[in-house]
């Protein structure tokens, strides 16, 4: 079975849009509690308040973390294929596929397959950077065998 590398890439780029709406809801929602309270970030150490302007700081950085992953899928060429695996690339093994993009887990596709979308960070790129189809290595005690690169 061969995975749809477009459908894989618009599903990541809609789970990542929905995560950056989420994040702005949450941040519009502590700042209305902000204009309720009369709160002023700078004047936080009045417990619930303080409170406030900690998860506030909070959603803030995630929302920085998902704009950086979104910037970084939009980054990709989907069209481009490599024999070789890196960024960009959809790994077929013995076990699971792989899209190297963004940390984001598994995506279900329309097919009915699971693909897990990784980052250049995972511990498992260290072992899949560079291998072509054909190659094997070792990760967690079970030996890997990637079947296809695309």
């Amino acid at each position: 079975m061969s995975i749809n590398k477009e459908e894989l890439f618009n599903k990541c780029l809609d789970t990542v849009n929905r995560r950056i709406e989420q994040y702005n809801e949450a941040l519009e929602s502590i700042s209305g509690e902000d204009e309720e309270h009369n709160f002023h970030p700078d004047f936080d150490e009045y417990g619930n308040k303080g409170e406030m302007l900690t998860e506030y700081e909070k959603n803030a950085a995630y929302l920085d973390r998902v704009r950086n992953m979104k910037e970084t899928l939009a980054n990709i060429d989907i069209h481009h294929r490599s024999e070789t695996v890196r960024r960009g690339s959809v790994v077929e093994t013995n076990s699971h596929y792989y899209f190297i993009s963004i940390p984001l887990g598994e995506i279900d596709m329309e097919s009915g397959s699971k693909v897990y979308a990784i980052s250049t960070d995972a511990p498992i790129y260290e072992h899949l950077e560079g291998k072509r189809a054909g190659d094997s290595f070792t990760f967690h005690d079970q030996k890997v065998k990637i079947v296809k690169v695309w």
